[in-house]
């Protein structure tokens, strides 16, 4: 049995009355799952975790971890997993338009100032004068699958560019990062925790910044199931009181630096029990802190990013016409801007 005191007592309450949801709905230590990836981007569920947001929140949460965005998605729809946050593709719009899911909040996001996502390419092209986006015109360009995060951030910056690329579909992040290193592919866009690292090795190297292309780009959203969207409000509150607070710790500490470097270490521990769980500490932490950028406060959704999504993916066929933002987004739990 969990127990409160005082503080977290009046604290609970508050949070409550600012979210709308009634006491006896917080104090029920609800079961949930959160679906995440290993990445340094996903900070806010790990931290929610390890200092007891969500279960301040009243939460009793499990994590699940995926390889990719399409799975998870798949996992929000059948009820194996209740939360998840991931970038959009084109099998998440197009289970919304099944009434599956929905889109209840942003994450990370591409912001001036920040150091974001990187393009990389293979070292066998940048010898051969790959050294700009611009140069990947008629190469390979890796992907998860067709739909995903990565083919949009790619065929926008071709657009940019002028240029045409092959989209190699790979299905897994390591699976991509491996054809990379030994040239299968020439080049791909990715978050810079991993990509700093791998530009180190000298094997692939970092040719432009994704933020050149995308400037406000909502890299992740919050998402649920519709069910869980209409018909458990008070749970999803919570959830988003939870990760919210997570995030704010995450942004304060690494970005802001409002606890100082003992703050920054002691963050690095907690992200390191998710995320280069295969490296020593000492070799993950320059990674972790090398790939910070913002993730949104209160889960704010960055709608004019969204919609530009959900354009490109019609224009490319990947999903119906007749598809609204107001079929993927429930914009009632969160603020939302830019449109």
């Amino acid at each position: 049995m969990v127990r409160f005191d005082r503080r977290q007592t009046i604290g609970l309450l508050g949070a409550a009355a600012a979210t709308g949801l009634a006491a006896p709905a917080i104090a029920q230590r609800r079961k949930i799952v959160i679906g995440a990836l290993r990445f340094t981007s996903h900070a806010g569920s790990f931290i929610a975790v390890e200092r007891g947001y969500f279960a301040d929140a009243g939460l009793d949460v499990e994590l699940k971890f995926f390889q990719a965005a399409q799975p998870m998605a798949v996992a929000i729809a059948s009820g194996d997993v209740d939360y998840a946050i991931t970038a959009v593709s084109g099998g998440l719009i197009s289970l919304a338009d099944k009434g599956a899911i929905k889109v209840i909040g942003g994450a990370l996001s591409e912001e001036p100032g920040i150091d974001g996502q990187k393009f990389l390419v293979s070292d066998a092209a940048f010898q051969s004068g790959v050294t700009t986006p611009a140069g990947l015109d008629g190469k390979s360009f890796g992907i998860s699958t067709a739909g995903s995060s990565f083919h949009y951030m790619g065929a926008k910056m071709a657009a940019a560019e002028g240029i045409q690329m092959r989209y190699t579909p790979l299905q897994k992040v390591g699976a991509i990062i491996g054809a990379l290193k030994s040239g299968q592919i020439d080049g791909w866009s990715i978050v810079p925790h991993i990509a700093k690292p791998l530009a180190g090795s000298g094997a692939v190297h970092i040719v432009g910044n994704v933020s050149d292309y995308l400037p406000n780009y909502q890299v992740t959203t919050v998402f649920t199931s519709a069910a869980n969207a209409s018909g458990e409000r008070e749970q999803t509150g919570a959830f988003l009181e939870g990760f919210g607070a997570g995030v704010a710790d995450y942004n304060a500490t690494m970005i802001d630096l409002a606890s100082g470097s003992e703050g920054v270490d002691a963050m690095v521990d907690l992200i390191h029990k998710y995320v280069y769980t295969d490296r020593p500490r000492e070799k993950a932490a320059p990674s972790i802190i090398n790939g910070t950028m913002r993730i949104n406060e209160g889960a704010r959704l960055n709608t004019a990013s969204l919609l530009d999504q959900l354009t490109w993916f019609q224009s490319e066929g990947l999903v119906g016409a007749d598809i609204t933002l107001d079929t993927l987004v429930d914009d009632s739990y969160v603020e939302t801007f830019g449109a």
